[in-house]
């Protein structure tokens, strides 16, 4: 690049180059060369003229390619739209969405020669990852700037990763096995377990206590494909996750006692039997279609222990119609041997009646004691014993509707045919339950300790506080390293006072009242003319000049550092009285040489204002763009403090005049400086004297803006002036 490299031949090179990808990136130009070789302008001519006029005739339109550039949204890959992201779209689905599934997100832009660079390698890793269940996001930041802000993309392009809601920015080489290897590090490492004829029995009976069916993969591949990790993260929630490779030495017992097949992969799903699975599938490759539609069917136990009540609104959902009726027979029960009996014989029951309009669960009584009071009415007969109740959710307020059973269930056949003869009457007769009552929520049995997650969230902060310290935007970290700067430096500064200062007992006597008021007084004195002499205004008028095209590089762009323009913003027809109430404003100000004073003319650089007012708002309002009003907002009486060097500006926007102090603009404050500007007497008219209230209280922005504490709003680089 030949702002790089110094070497006389760098721009010839780089315009070679430059051709060379746009030939090679285009099939129609490409063709041509193959078919041409180096046709020159005149073919090249030629064919746009043709190109352009057959355009003409069809649309009748003239072809934007007579302004055609080779980084336009023209040549942006049509297969991106369908992944485009807005800001609303990413909020309320994206979001949610990513503790599902991980998302890979593009920021991309027009004129991005990196953009087109990686974008064969991003349309094959994106169609590849889609497959295997991963999401796909592209941010345009010239459309969708707010969301590209949000994200904390500054540059283009940049790939990030979104799981969980937590933000990860992609830091190497686009290559595939990078990309692949970034979207697999986002997933949790504890997803999948592996399993070998060790750990197989303990990794199976954890269903007890996870309350989950547990799933085994057996495959030939020594690591654990992405596939099934990207599934094992989506099904989190509902199943355990474990990983058989049928090759290695001690995983042969495991194969044999279950019939595996070694050269086919092979999913099963265990439940409460850990000697057989509940359910199996075998394909020669496992597409995320058929593993979505065989674990979906898998989700629960054959009779899940009520935890949460979130499982309990999955597994008895309220009815939506007569014909959506779904029924919960519920053994309330409690743990341990005594009790033993009673549920297995429950389980038998609802492995032998499974219905789709039948739920069996089973809950512990001394875990959720109000759901266990609210059914039984803690009757004595059901003290010490287990309980069966069928169930009907009416609402999402904890309204159900029951029967229980007339004895408690010890599970012999009596009881087993009294709970069938119950459910064959619910199907033809639903006012069998015959009484209501409304239940509280379950308690999350299966939460983690308030300590724990305080631990895992503090460890979650930390990462992400090392992470932005080495690859975030340092513009980004500077209010945090300010603060930490700012807190050693007090925290060392005290240390150090303390260290060397004298004790008391051997420090002079400190001076009398009258010394002491009469040395501060000197001191104040002295500061204050030190700085009125720097504020002292060396000339008798203000020096104003209008910010234009030509003088723009110089007096912006290239400003020396240390220096800043103040501009004001006006029209044609409010030029007069602003220019005449911002010389009264700042005329204490021009004493200071780093100060440079300019006018913008609104109705030939609306565009640039705009722009630059785009990086003063705040990232978490809706941006009002596409209000009606927005083209006849008016900026007259904005004024900018411009930092050409460091690329920022500080804002005064003006003062209504219905405020308090509004008079201060009248034209009678003009005259202490009408001998200055030698222009005649202003008119006095209200609508001047309205207009010149817009800059009411200038020149306190003006004390705020050398004492540097207005806030800075920082650019990438200053727009042209056009």
């Amino acid at each position: 690049h030949p702002d790089k490299n110094k070497d006389p031949g760098a721009e010839d090179k780089f315009i070679q180059i430059s051709k060379a990808y746009e030939i090679l990136s285009n099939e129609e130009k490409r063709a041509n060369f193959d078919r041409y070789g180096d046709a020159g302008e005149s073919q090249g001519f030629a064919q746009q003229q043709h190109r352009q006029f057959h355009r003409f005739h069809d649309g009748f339109y003239f072809d934007e390619s007579f302004f055609h550039f080779p980084f336009n949204s023209e040549r942006r890959d049509t297969s991106d739209e369908k992944y485009l992201l807005h800001f609303s779209h990413y909020i309320n689905e994206i979001v949610p969405d990513s503790f599902k599934k991980p998302y890979l997100i593009k920021i991309t832009s027009d004129w991005c020669f990196s953009c087109i660079h990686i974008e064969p390698v991003w349309k094959e890793v994106a169609q590849e990852l889609e497959a295997l269940g991963a999401g796909i996001g592209v941010v345009h930041a010239g459309y969708e700037r707010r969301l590209a802000h949000h994200l904390g993309a500054h540059s283009t392009p940049t790939l990030l990763g979104l799981i969980n809601g937590k933000i990860t920015f992609f830091h190497n080489a686009v290559v595939r096995e990078n990309l692949r290897h970034f979207v697999e590090n986002l997933l949790p490492g504890n997803l999948v377990e592996k399993i070998t004829d060790k750990n197989y029995i303990r990794f199976l009976s954890d269903w007890k206590k996870d309350n989950k069916p547990h799933v085994l993969l057996f495959d030939h591949m020594p690591v654990v494909p992405l596939l099934y990790k990207l599934t094992a993260f989506a099904y989190r929630d509902h199943l355990s996750f474990g990983y058989v490779y049928v090759g290695l030495r001690g995983a042969e017992e495991l194969s044999s006692q279950y019939n595996i097949n070694v050269y086919t992969p092979t999913m099963m799903v265990f439940k409460e039997h850990i000697d057989r699975p509940a359910d199996v599938v075998q394909a020669r490759e496992m597409k995320k279609q058929l593993i979505d539609d065989f674990l979906s069917q898998n989700k629960f136990l054959m009779v899940a222990r009520l935890t949460s009540q979130r499982l309990f609104q999955e597994l008895c959902p309220v009815k939506k119609s007569h014909r959506q009726r779904k029924h919960c027979v519920v053994l309330i029960t409690r743990e341990g041997e005594k009790f033993a009996e009673a549920y297995e014989a429950f389980l038998t029951f609802a492995v032998a009646n499974t219905k789709d309009t039948l739920k069996f669960v089973h809950i512990y009584s001394d875990r959720q004691p109000e759901f266990a009071d609210a059914l039984l009415m803690d009757e004595e007969k059901y003290r010490g014993r287990s309980a069966v109740v069928i169930l009907e959710r009416r609402n999402n307020a904890g309204k159900i509707a029951y029967k229980a059973l007339e004895e408690a269930w010890q599970g012999s056949k009596e009881d087993n045919f009294i709970l069938l003869d119950l459910l064959d009457q619910l199907r033809t007769d639903p006012n069998l339950l015959s009484s209501e009552t409304v239940v509280a929520d379950l308690n999350d049995e299966l939460a983690p300790m308030f300590l724990v997650r305080w631990f895992y969230s503090t460890l979650d902060y930390i990462s992400d506080c090392w992470d932005s310290l080495f690859h975030s935007n340092w513009r980004e970290m500077m209010p945090l390293l300010s603060l930490l700067f700012s807190a050693l430096f007090i925290l060392f500064g005290t240390v150090i006072v303390q260290a060397f200062s004298d004790s008391s007992d051997t420090r002079d006597s400190p001076p009398s009242g009258k010394e002491e008021t009469a040395a501060k007084t000197e001191k104040n004195d002295a500061s204050f003319s030190k700085e009125s002499n720097s504020r002292i205004p060396k000339k008798g008028f203000v020096e104003v000049t209008e910010l234009t095209d030509i003088n723009y590089t110089s007096n912006l762009v290239r400003l020396r550092p240390g220096h800043m323009n103040v501009v004001l913003i006006l029209s044609n027809s409010t030029k007069t009285p602003l220019l005449q109430k911002f010389a009264l404003e700042v005329y204490t100000f021009t004493g200071s040489s780093s100060l440079h004073f300019s006018f913008l003319s609104l109705d030939k650089h609306r565009e640039w204002l705009e722009y630059l007012l785009e990086f003063a708002q705040d990232a978490a309002p809706i941006p009002n763009q596409y209000d009606k009003h927005f083209l006849e907002r008016d900026y007259t009486g904005y004024v900018l403090a411009l930092n050409g060097h460091k690329k920022y500006f500080c804002l005064f926007k003006p003062h209504r005049s219905g405020d308090e102090g509004g008079t201060l603009g009248s034209c009678e404050d003009y005259d202490a400086l009408q001998h200055a500007e030698a222009r005649g007497k202003p008119s006095c008219s209200p609508g001047s004297r309205s207009i010149k209230n817009k800059l009411h209280k200038l020149s306190f922005w003006m004390e705020r803006l050398l004492e540097g504490s207005l806030q800075r709003f920082y650019i990438p680089s200053w727009p042209a002036l056009d």
